[in-house]
């Protein structure tokens, strides 16, 4: 059985040989390259199952390099490693088709966490989307055209903003997802930095959609944010 190969591109050596080592244990082949230009060549050689792409990078940017590998290829998945606070690069790389991005210094627990999301959802376990704009999770339906929830037989009520972020943590199943991500992705970069918020709705959403069902679908990840997903 073929090993997944992820490419890392990161000019601090000592971060992508620690990447490096973490990745080969947990099973994946991998390759480093330090410049920009080099990790677009290495790209272009071979097959990848994912990529690990610093921002900053010498020769050519990270956010430049996505853009040119995203001409040529729209499925490989691009997890960006950006600096903290560098909201821009965050928001240009997703806008070019990064999957996803992790903030230095991050836990390696985290990162892996990512890498799995994002390669599970590069072969297609994805949320099952049924006719007519309907999302479904395990017996959680929600109708991102007619903004309608159910959840068995019931009916959910839920606020314009309570809405948004169940949507969003339904379009993203399976993956962890920070609060930082889920800020930004809900509230928009006006509300950066006041992370308590997404705490706060994730405590509505489960009063409303999980509290008094059997199996619970959003979960805290200890350390790095929330996932919803089927309890196993």
């Amino acid at each position: 059985m073929r090993k997944q190969a992820i490419l890392i591109v990161e000019d601090e050596e000592k971060i992508a040989r620690v990447l490096e080592l973490e990745l080969s244990f947990e099973g994946y082949h991998t390759e480093k390259a330090f410049t920009g230009a080099d990790g677009l060549k290495k790209f272009r050689d071979q097959t990848w199952d994912l990529v690990l792409l610093d921002i900053m990078l010498p020769e050519m940017s990270g956010i430049e390099v996505l853009r040119r590998i995203r001409s040529e290829d729209n499925h490989t998945p691009i997890i960006l490693l950006t600096a903290k606070g560098s909201v821009e690069d965050k928001v240009s790389g997703l806008d070019l088709g990064a999957n996803d991005y992790i903030t230095k210094p991050f836990q390696m627990e985290e990162l892996l966490a990512r890498v799995r999301a994002a390669l599970r959802l590069s072969r297609g376990q994805t949320p099952d989307i049924v006719d007519e704009g309907w999302i479904q999770i395990g017996d959680l339906r929600l109708n991102i055209l007619s903004r309608e929830v159910k959840r068995e037989k019931d009916d959910i009520e839920l606020t314009q903003r309570e809405f948004d972020l169940l949507a969003y943590l339904m379009e993203h199943a399976h993956q962890v997802l920070n609060r930082e991500q889920i800020l930004s992705g809900v509230w928009g970069y006006e509300y950066y930095g006041d992370t308590n918020i997404v705490d706060v709705y994730i405590r509505y959403l489960r009063n409303k959609m999980d509290k008094k069902y059997d199996r619970q679908l959003i979960h805290t990840v200890r350390g790095v944010g929330y996932v919803l997903k089927e309890s196993q």
